[in-house]
């Protein structure tokens, strides 16, 4: 039985990745269609994630409550819906609306199941779940490429996802059984207290946490979302190529936490985020120099595989820095400050490319690493005075 969980928590990190990239893959059709500006893709963004934001905050009692079984079904079903309602979007404003969900139903799902997986399993089963988070991410703008090329239209690749979403959530219903057993054992995040927002800032170490996690995922997403367009306005790739080229990045983070879990044997949680940045860094530089469009496709490739390593063993040293009666609580703080990041600064890049230049992303990550890199290493400081 414990087999069969942990195959379907597989699937579940599936489902997180497939709508994760699909906005960015479609944007440069989508945009054009609607009538909006490029940069309008991030106040869909932003509302993406500030559901995700408010959901995380309430991932510690929602989990308590109802068990990891019921957050993770409830939660896809939510995404599916919203994935059906974009496929039928015929105005702008509607995508905004459908946003909503969209958001809403990642959270609680993204925290719960990571803080499962922390408790419960070493080091390289969260690297290789996370994996299947990028096979989610990197299948997704595949479909959508497929879909636009294929004369199905951005909206059939969203229609395409969805169905792939409510399959899933019907696995997950008849799978509640096997998630209650590990309830029944006291397994499943339900024990222990409820903290308060302010309780868990003011636990040492939370807010350096917090920041890495905000840096972290403001640079992966900025990525995610920009690397299209990035590849069609400052290298002429086109849009239906474009399209397919952006799942490199998510195929960089799949490959690399694929191999990811195996360097764990020899690597400690500190040793594979630090890895992970220097990789990122080398993949950026490809990304600043002027060495064309291969260059360009290739460090998108080398930033996606730095950081492959950072978000799983960021996630999965929690426990260590703050205690198992407390994960649950940071983690869904951390997946909120995560979200934050992703709210805030993939929109905050487009106003600048609409006023100066899509031609700065490199640079624009570039900041974001540095300041994870910072953060990071105030959080390790005050783990080792622990």
């Amino acid at each position: 039985m414990t087999h069969i969980l942990i195959i379907i928590i597989y699937l579940a990190f599936i489902s997180l990745g497939l709508p994760d990239s699909l906005l960015g893959a479609a944007w440069p059709t989508m945009h054009g269609e609607f009538g909006v500006p490029i940069s309008y893709a991030g106040a869909v963004s932003m509302i993406i994630a500030g559901g995700t934001i408010v959901s995380s905050l309430f991932s510690d009692r929602l989990t308590r409550r109802l068990g990891a079984g019921r957050v993770t079904a409830i939660s896809v079903a939510t995404t599916a819906v919203a994935l059906f309602g974009f496929s039928g979007a015929h105005a702008y404003w509607m995508l905004l609306l459908w946003a909503v969900p969209y958001g809403l139903g990642a959270g609680s799902v993204d925290a719960a199941l990571n803080n499962y997986v922390a408790l419960h399993y070493a080091s390289r089963h969260m690297s290789w779940l996370h994996c299947f988070w990028g096979v989610g991410a990197t299948v997704g703008p595949a479909i959508m490429g497929a879909a636009i090329t294929g004369g199905l239209h951005w909206n059939g690749g969203y229609r395409i996802i969805g169905v792939m979403q409510l399959a899933l959530t019907a696995i997950l219903v008849i799978s509640l059984p096997l998630w209650k057993t590990r309830a029944d054992e006291g397994k499943d995040g339900r024990s222990g207290r409820v903290l308060t927002l302010r309780q868990i800032v003011a636990i040492p170490g939370a807010k350096a946490a917090m920041l890495s996690f905000f840096c972290y995922c403001s640079l992966e997403q900025t990525a995610g979302l920009w690397a299209s367009t990035f590849l069609v306005l400052r290298w002429g790739v086109s849009a239906e190529q474009a399209a397919t080229l952006a799942g490199l990045f998510f195929l960089g983070i799949t490959a690399g936490r694929a191999a990811g879990g195996f360097a764990t044997f020899k690597l400690n949680d500190t040793q594979m985020v630090q890895l992970g940045m220097g990789l990122i860094l080398v993949g950026l530089l490809l990304l600043l120099l002027p060495l064309g469009r291969t260059a360009a496709m290739v460090g998108f490739v080398v930033v996606g595989v730095g950081c492959a390593p950072v978000y799983p063993s960021l996630i999965h040293a929690t426990p260590d820095h703050f205690g198992a009666d407390r994960s649950q609580a940071v983690i869904g703080v951390q997946m909120a400050s995560a979200y934050l990041g992703t709210c805030l600064m993939p929109p905050l890049f487009g106003l600048i490319a609409n006023a100066l230049s899509v031609s700065l992303l490199p640079l624009y990550l570039s900041v974001l690493l540095v300041l994870m890199g910072v953060s990071h290493a105030a959080l390790r400081r005050s783990a080792e005075r622990k």
